[in-house]
């Protein structure tokens, strides 16, 4: 009889202890999945936007536009090309962000479209002409918002810049006089689908 009182209340330690690391497990893996569910939605509400905006007019190219989410830390991948037919993100890398958004508190940046503010500016951009300049080829931006219609005038560009890294990592990464700049090996990415269209990209930078 002892034997089996203790049995059962070893059974019953155990399932218990089951319990625990299950919640436990679910928890982790709730938070982990609602952060990413954050930011895919946030996604999800600019593409419908950039759609939106693009409709039926036959000035912007309504295969592709590039996205980039401000909110992500600069040593993570937060430069998105996306295919607005198939719904997805086709490429991904670093992009850094001006050394004016930083504000000293961690993961806290601001904005402006204020001119020698080195700030990004928030919004919808056009992407128009190249040109040789300071880092090689660079990609004029036309800001479509109140938020950043300075940006030609600011000489905001898109542009690629050895120092930027090319792999993911923890710390953050060099930042800019408020212009988007990437790794030089995934600018030639970007830089054939730029080339190649005949219409003009979107490209969308929101916080």
């Amino acid at each position: 009889m002892r034997k089996i009182i203790l049995f059962l209340l070893l059974s019953t330690i155990v399932l218990l202890g089951t319990v625990i690391l299950l919640e436990n497990s679910k928890e982790n893996v709730f938070t982990a999945s609602e952060f990413n569910k954050k930011t895919e939605q946030k996604l999800t509400k600019r593409v419908d936007a950039v759609k939106q905006l693009i409709g039926n007019n036959s000035k912007y190219n309504n295969k592709i536009a590039f996205f980039i989410d401000m909110k992500i830390k600069s040593g993570k991948n937060r430069f998105f090309i996306y295919d607005l037919k198939k719904n997805k993100i086709i490429d991904q890398g670093l992009v850094a962000h001006g050394s004016g958004s930083e504000t000293g508190i961690k993961d806290k940046l601001r904005f402006s479209n204020v001119n020698n503010s080195l700030c990004t500016a928030l919004g919808k951009y056009y992407i128009g002409y190249s040109y040789n300049g300071d880092f090689g080829k660079a990609y004029k931006l036309y800001g479509l918002d109140k938020t950043n219609d300075n940006a030609f005038l600011r000489n905001i560009v898109l542009h690629k810049y050895s120092k930027v890294p090319y792999e993911e990592q923890d710390n953050p990464i060099c930042s800019s006089y408020g212009c988007p700049m990437v790794n030089e090996k995934y600018y030639a990415r970007i830089e054939k689908l730029i080339d190649s269209s005949d219409k003009r990209i979107v490209l969308d930078i929101y916080y």
